[in-house]
């Protein structure tokens, strides 16, 4: 008996942990368009957002994804916003990823190169800026390629 009521507690507290998490991130799925013109794609999670602007030529639609998250201690916020299915063809002309209520501690910008490998390269430094909210395309030196853009802030606290 005693067995399984530590069985059940230990099963419980699982579940509780398991829903605490899923209630810290959320992901969703959207279209990358070519065509040029400029499109944005936003996620919020609580009071924090991660706001997703590009242009892009080339192909058809390709499936992105965007997630963003808290850490357990509510401190930092992320925003991450890829390509699961493999190589984009696409070609950018610019991106722009915002976040609201945050500072950016770290951001990392990645694209797959020329080859046919799906490993993710680090875009180079002199590609992208990073700001105090935003990442973006630096113009004359980004080299179109986008796979990958990780993104990390402090949240912002309102004084009482």
């Amino acid at each position: 008996m005693a067995a399984a009521l530590v069985l059940g507690s230990v099963c419980l507290m699982m579940l509780l942990a398991d829903i605490c998490a899923q209630e810290n991130t959320r992901t969703e799925e959207f279209d990358v368009r070519p065509g040029g013109l400029e499109h944005s794609y936003t996620l919020s999670l609580g009071d924090n957002s991660c706001i997703f602007t590009y242009a892009a030529q080339g192909g058809t639609n390709e499936k992105w994804q965007i997630s963003v998250g808290l850490s357990e201690d509510k401190q930092l916020f992320s925003c991450s916003i890829w390509r699961p299915q493999g190589k984009s063809y696409l070609f950018f002309m610019s991106f722009k990823a915002e976040v609201t209520k945050g500072k950016i501690e770290y951001s990392e910008a990645y694209s797959q190169g020329a080859t046919t490998s799906l490993s993710d390269i680090p875009l180079k430094s002199s590609e992208y800026d990073v700001a105090d909210t935003t990442v973006s395309h630096r113009p004359g030196s980004f080299s179109s390629s986008l796979s990958k853009l990780l993104i990390v802030a402090k949240r912002s606290h309102d004084e009482l």
